[in-house]
């Protein structure tokens, strides 16, 4: 299968390093103009760098603001008016006991993990169905069906993208315009990292502390490791694409087993 993104313009949200990262260079890799946001000029800068080590031709913008923000959402919209990819993929996370969550977190949450996604939305969707056609995707996680006792802040943002996933896909009904979800699974990136090892212990090898993590707290993955980024990047590159016209408010998988339903 060839995509040609050529022509299009992609926002990928949170791209300075990770999964938003593999994206961008996946989606610049089919020709795409890709814009990476982050909070950190510099980081930006450096992840630029990155991608066109990979994908030397690549057209790339950087817009600097904080998502989590009305502001910085105009920041962003401002700088680049109109896009035919939008990938919501900006979250955080991290492990707290469920009865510790204050309710500053939980809307720290919210605002971060779904709110960013819904004004990018708001600002975007409206110019796509105009042209019709356009790519939205949001990035959730198996958190957001298995939810973890963990970190149940969490897991609730990324249910809730579910939502908004299905919501907006039946706004854009009829457009040209496809609104899907990503299901991520556990996935190899420097945060995940940390939080492997804050859970299973500092001292171990990656190797080691990766296969205890992953028989510890997610024994239900299929695969038996961690996904790597650019795993992510491949199913988002193809929802991205002309190929994929008929693919509209699913949330699809790309999870490694973890899930264990048939459904979606």
């Amino acid at each position: 299968m060839r995509i040609d993104l050529a022509g299009r313009t992609a926002v990928v949200t949170g791209s300075s390093q990770g999964i938003g990262l593999a994206i961008a260079t996946g989606l610049a890799g089919a020709g795409a103009r890709v814009v990476l946001t982050g909070r950190g000029q510099d980081r930006l800068d450096g992840a630029a760098d990155v991608l066109r080590g990979t994908e030397p031709d690549a057209d790339v913008l950087t817009v600097a603001c904080d998502l989590a923000t009305e502001e910085g959402a105009a920041e962003l919209h401002e700088a680049v008016p109109a896009t035919d990819i939008l990938v919501n993929n900006l979250g955080v996370f991290g492990s707290r006991p469920p009865l510790d969550i204050t309710d500053e977190e939980w809307r720290a949450y919210f605002d971060t993990n779904v709110l960013s996604a819904v004004r990018l939305i708001r600002l975007y969707l409206p110019g796509m169905t105009a042209r019709g056609w356009g790519r939205v995707q949001n990035i959730a996680s198996d958190s957001a069906i298995v939810i973890p006792a963990e970190m149940i802040h969490y897991g609730m943002s990324k249910t809730a993208l579910l939502a908004v996933s299905r919501g907006f896909a039946k706004e854009a009904a009829g457009t040209g315009v496809t609104v899907n979800s990503v299901i991520a699974g556990p996935t190899h990136t420097g945060g995940v990292e940390d939080f492997v090892r804050e859970l299973v212990g500092g001292d171990l090898p990656w190797d080691e502390a990766q296969r205890a993590f992953m028989r510890l707290h997610r024994p239900q993955s299929l695969i038996q490791r961690l996904i790597e980024p650019e795993e992510i990047a491949n199913l988002v590159v193809y929802l991205s694409s002309p190929q994929a016209s008929a693919t509209t408010g699913a949330a699809v998988r790309v999870d490694g087993g973890y899930i264990d339903s048939i459904v979606p």
